[in-house]
């Protein structure tokens, strides 16, 4: 007779040695609130996504760019239009479920790094790039201060190690190229000798399940993001309360009218996704899309835009209080810019983030301004849950 336990201690041993496999534990939260916090990686330029055509400053600075309603841009408030690729995400602002907020940032300033951008939009720190003796992140930290948070609440979704979750309190990972190279007849017998263990039985048929995904995912084309959000769902919709992940694709230097367009389907697709997969959970889940910094205001001689300061938030889902822009509109005169180039931020985008995790999960403001985003001036509560 083959001993189960030896049979599963044998299994982890080879499993855990093997590239393919990304080690899952899992636990649960005390709460019903769904948190999807999706990196927007390269720079958005969130004067593309949400066009403030309504100022007279964007066509004069993008002369070459299609701008607003009369170029197939969607009016939202008759200031603001949606970019034509997300027409898609139209049926969500109706309803209340997709929102905006404009003129944020993090708290980075002159250097415009990719790199030290995303580290520092991950580890949600008052602008200094964290030390590699202290490279954890934001959520992780949130992790900390939760009661009941353990190895399932969290989920880090995609090939990359997410700065923003990483730190010592117990999460979990998964990426869409883990898989078991097993034979049928292997795969049956270790359901059936997992069948009498409620334990073993489900997490062997979840390994099986998540296994069989990864061959979906193209070489030299990043993750599918129909598998990282429709992964996310699945999680979301059981035990699992919060989840991270990653969109490339927003460094738009070059010919970005035609650029912008993939990363654009594929927020928009991602979304929907998600959306689609957890169903009644939808109405308590909130995305928050956010980016390492803005773009120029101007565009540039290669009908681009370069790395900025100002940018745009994307909020979605049942559990906000969406059809609406948040924040002041800065303006885009000379006078206006940053450093006469960029869009100026008028709020630090961690205040968004850390109102939303005060109304979902009831954190201590003394503690999100102080561990979970130190330094930050929370400011008056925006509104962005329902």
């Amino acid at each position: 007779m083959l001993d189960r336990r030896r049979f599963l201690q044998t299994a982890a041993c080879s499993l855990a040695a093997s590239p393919l496999v990304t080690p899952m534990a899992f636990a649960a939260l005390p709460s019903d609130h769904r948190l999807v916090v999706v990196i927007l990686r390269g720079g958005m330029d969130g004067l593309d996504v949400l066009q403030p055509y309504g100022d007279p400053g964007l066509a004069l600075l993008r002369p070459d760019f299609a701008i607003g309603p009369a170029a197939g841009a969607h009016d939202l408030t008759g200031f603001h239009a949606l970019h034509p690729e997300l027409a898609d995400l139209l049926p969500l602002w109706r309803a209340g479920e997709l929102g905006f907020a404009q003129a944020v940032s993090t708290p980075y300033r002159d250097g415009r790094s990719h790199f030290d951008g995303q580290d520092i939009l991950e580890a949600g720190t008052a602008g200094e790039v964290p030390s590699l003796s202290r490279r954890d992140g934001w959520l992780n930290r949130l992790l900390g201060v939760l009661p009941g948070a353990e190895g399932r609440t969290a989920f880090a979704i995609g090939r990359e190690d997410m700065l923003l979750l990483r730190g010592d309190a117990a999460h979990s990972s998964w990426a869409p190229d883990a898989r078991l190279e097993l034979e049928a007849a292997t795969r049956d017998l270790l359901l059936h000798v997992y069948h009498d263990d409620p334990l073993f039985r489900d997490r062997a048929a979840e390994a099986l399940l998540l296994s069989a995904k990864g061959p979906e995912a193209k070489p030299g084309e990043g993750d599918s993001v129909e598998a990282l959000f429709g992964f996310a769902a699945e999680q979301l919709s059981g035990d699992s309360r919060i989840a991270a992940l990653s969109i490339s694709g927003w460094d738009t230097h070059r010919g970005q009218p035609r650029q912008i367009l993939r990363a654009l389907r594929r927020l928009s697709n991602g979304i929907l996704t998600l959306r689609d997969g957890l169903g009644p959970a939808w109405s308590r889940t909130t995305v928050l899309a956010m980016t390492e910094f803005g773009r120029t205001a101007a565009q540039n001689g290669s009908y681009g835009t370069d790395h900025g300061t100002g940018g745009t938030l994307i909020a979605a889902g049942g559990a906000i209080a969406g059809g609406q822009v948040w924040g002041q509109w800065p303006g885009l005169a000379e006078s206006a810019l940053l450093d006469r180039r960029d869009l100026m931020p008028l709020r630090d985008v961690r205040a968004y983030a850390a109102w939303a995790l005060h109304g979902l999960y009831g954190v201590d403001r003394r503690l999100l301004s102080t561990l979970v985003f130190p330094g930050l001036e929370m400011g008056s509560d925006p509104g962005l849950l329902a």
